[in-house]
């Protein structure tokens, strides 16, 4: 199990996986227990690690036990909520509004969707909430996610190399 933490309206938090605390980069409206399309929080909840999808040109695929898969220039995530695949991959372009998973950033070269709003999927529920890379800011501080949960690239890795696709991420708000 992976244990996410933090506050309402803080942008970083703690992971924890077996012994090992990061710090880790939230939504910029933090935690909340009702998320909605566009809000920028992360949902609290227990959450399945889909599979872990990496871009190609710029890393090998890493050691871990879940599925991987490489992501293509046409790759994206629907975020259209009154679209038949919201919340789904789909390949660009696409007539609705969708995220590109190809970036010019370094944010998306690892990826694991969670199982957030997927089974049955929800429109308006949120969409895109995955367990990415983190954006680094002047001093040392991690920019905010749109309400994912990202990690620095040393200890995305370091994380990765003991998933297995049993283990779940369960996202709480601190006490």
């Amino acid at each position: 199990m992976i244990y996410v933490s933090g506050c309402a309206g803080e942008h970083e938090g703690i992971l924890r996986v077996g012994g090992d605390v990061y710090r880790c980069a939230l939504g910029r409206a933090g935690i909340v227990p009702t998320k909605r399309e566009g809000d920028g929080a992360t949902p609290v909840g227990q959450f399945a690690l889909r599979e872990l999808l990496f871009r190609p040109d710029r890393l090998t695929p890493p050691s871990t036990s879940l599925p991987r898969k490489a992501i293509a220039t046409d790759d994206g995530w629907c975020d259209a909520a009154s679209d038949p695949a919201y919340n789904r991959p789909v390949k660009l372009p696409y007539a609705a509004s969708a995220e590109a998973l190809w970036r010019d950033d370094h944010l998306y070269d690892l990826i694991i969707p969670l199982g957030y709003n997927d089974d049955p999927v929800v429109a308006g529920a949120g969409s895109a909430i995955f367990f990415h890379l983190a954006k680094e800011e002047e001093g040392g501080r991690l920019g905010a996610t749109e309400g994912c949960v990202a990690l620095r690239l040393p200890d995305m890795l370091s994380v990765l190399a003991r998933l297995t696709p049993e283990t779940r991420m369960e996202v709480e708000l601190a006490p």
